[in-house]
């Protein structure tokens, strides 16, 4: 990646916000929070149990105890002692120690996990465990196995020993939230605050507990009318609406929760629980837009199940199958099931989780997936971050070799490309445009239409670019018998699929990478058709039994 240059900065730093701007210079100034010790008694439970069980740990986070935790794909074993200070994995990794997801395991016995928190506090005074997102997805973990019963081995001075050094960290938390960020982690902040306020008792729960009113503004800013959250990533989509739910449950659990924040959570939660449903495959896992890996989150069924015990039920976005704020369309007719994305890096202040990606789309025949977004295989800076972001690693054009946003660094966004929604009918057809930062005066257009037979991609562009490049990357296994312009799929259960390519352009096989889980790197083919230009051509998928 090229270093930033002073055009750069200027394109990525006017967009933040004035508070965001602010914040950031204050974190730089300060550094890392210094923990203050906790004072007074520790805080007690004052809540017993929540109204439903909380799901298990998700599936990338496990301990497979005598100190080996296997997370992200990345098995470490600590022989010496667990180094809580370990980064060598990268920050990602050492934030899934930290967050403390793997506790929640049902196969792990009560000293196990105690035994695991007490090394935590004793042996991690400040470091990067201190720094506000795993805080936040940490003190909930503990804070749920504290509502489950038997899940640990506490006495009644361990037991204040724990809810301690839960005071202590949710002070840091308190005084320090992540406003220098915003977005996801800043809610993640809040969730954690007021979840902690609603579970404990004391003055600083009260005041924790207070912040519901902060968690409501950004509720109603970050989960859009359509239930879609703005950064339009279904795996983090997915991640915050466990801990909505979440807090819900003990919400609806507690005498001292706030008037109307149960409601608030519930409506929310139904909304995006319908938002996920547009985003869910007929293999019952998330799209990969944005940065998105399979196994992360919890699946969608289980959401639902746990939202169903909890009284929730799914609210459908107003018309089904369009994310119309989120600017996503489900298309499925007959084995079709096509998701396209029609929107730009989002929020315009925080798009660090945003691909260069517009017009691109996922395809299912059946509940075989065919056309696959690239995914995201680390956050590190470096060349698979780099592919993971690219225009050339989504199933959409290239203008002049150029990404239609400039995404640079591992989480930054320059210049922004210029996407509408022009039309949808949901399940039918969808057309919108894309003119790249790098080349504003090209438009992109592009025109789905599915019925039970077919599905037609229209692709035309706008202006005068020196070169187009056009890529269909594929699911793996699949390998195309690519003649002429024509490319043929053999499908499980003897099936086939016949692609009348675009006309005008050379089209190959290349190799690609693909990375559907942080830390898993699988080849896979792809069909890339290059030329001088494209005023309009025409994708056409035929889908037959052999």
């Amino acid at each position: 990646m090229s270093p930033p240059t002073p055009a750069r900065l200027w394109r990525t730093l006017r967009r933040l916000r004035g508070d965001q701007a602010r914040a950031q210079l204050r974190h730089r100034l300060r550094g890392a929070p210094a923990p203050r010790p906790w004072v007074g008694e520790a805080p007690e439970l004052g809540v017993q149990a929540p109204r439903a069980p909380f799901l298990h740990a998700p599936p990338h986070a496990r301990y497979e105890g005598e100190g080996t935790f296997d997370l992200l794909n990345r098995e470490v074993e600590f022989r010496q002692g667990i180094d809580w200070d370990y980064t060598e994995e990268g920050p990602l990794w050492a934030f899934h120690l930290h967050q403390f997801d793997y506790l929640r395991a049902p196969h792990l016995d009560p000293r196990t996990r105690t035994a695991l928190l007490l090394d935590w506090i004793e042996r991690h005074p400040r470091g990067v465990g201190w720094l506000g997102h795993p805080l936040s997805l940490r003190t909930m973990n503990w804070l749920k196995l504290l509502l489950t019963p038997g899940a640990f081995d506490l006495n009644e001075a361990t037991g204040r020993f724990l809810r301690a050094s839960l005071g202590q960290q949710l002070q840091v938390l308190a005084a320090r939230p992540e406003t220098h960020l915003l977005a996801n982690h800043y809610l993640s902040n809040l969730l954690a605050l007021v979840f902690a306020g609603i579970v404990l008792d004391g003055p600083a729960a009260e005041r924790w507990r207070g912040l519901q009113a902060a968690l409501r503004v950004e509720l109603a800013e970050q989960v859009l009318a359509d239930g879609a959250h703005f950064e339009r990533s279904p795996m983090y989509h997915a991640l915050l609406l466990e801990a909505v739910l979440d807090l819900a449950n003990v919400a609806a659990a507690s005498a001292r929760t706030p008037e109307g924040l149960e409601e608030t959570l519930r409506e929310t939660a139904a909304r995006m629980l319908g938002a996920l449903r547009v985003w869910t495959h007929p293999d019952g896992r998330i799209a990969l837009f944005g940065d998105s890996a399979l196994g992360i989150a919890q699946e969608p069924a289980t959401l639902e199940r746990y939202a169903a015990a909890l009284g929730i039920a799914v609210k459908e976005p107003a018309r089904d199958g369009l994310l119309e704020r989120a600017r996503f369309v489900r298309l499925a007719a007959g084995p079709f099931h096509a998701i396209a994305t029609f929107g730009d890096p989002s929020p315009d202040y925080q798009p660090g989780h945003s691909h260069a990606d517009a017009l691109s789309f996922e395809l299912s025949l059946g509940s075989q997936r065919v056309v696959t977004d690239t995914g995201v295989a680390e956050y590190v800076r470096g060349a698979y971050r780099e592919a993971s972001r690219a225009t050339r690693s989504h199933a959409t054009l290239e203008i002049d070799g150029r990404d239609q946003a400039e995404c640079w660094h591992s989480f930054r966004v320059g210049g922004r490309p210029r996407v509408e929604l022009l039309h949808a009918e949901p399940d039918r057809v969808a057309e919108g445009t894309c003119a790249s930062w790098a080349t504003p005066q090209v438009v992109h257009r592009r025109r789905f239409r599915v019925d039970e037979r077919t599905l037609q991609i229209l692709d035309a562009v706008e202006g005068r670019p020196h070169r187009v490049r056009l890529t269909l990357p594929l699911a793996p296994g699949l390998e195309p018998e690519l003649s002429a312009e024509v490319a043929r799929l053999r499908l499980p259960e003897g099936r086939r699929l016949e692609i009348a390519l675009p006309r005008g352009v050379g089209w190959r096989v290349e190799r690609r990478l693909y990375f559907p889980e942080f830390g898993r790197v699988v080849e896979r083919a792809a069909l890339v058709g290059e030329g001088a230009r494209l005023p309009s051509s025409t994708w056409l998928f035929r889908f037959a039994s052999s």
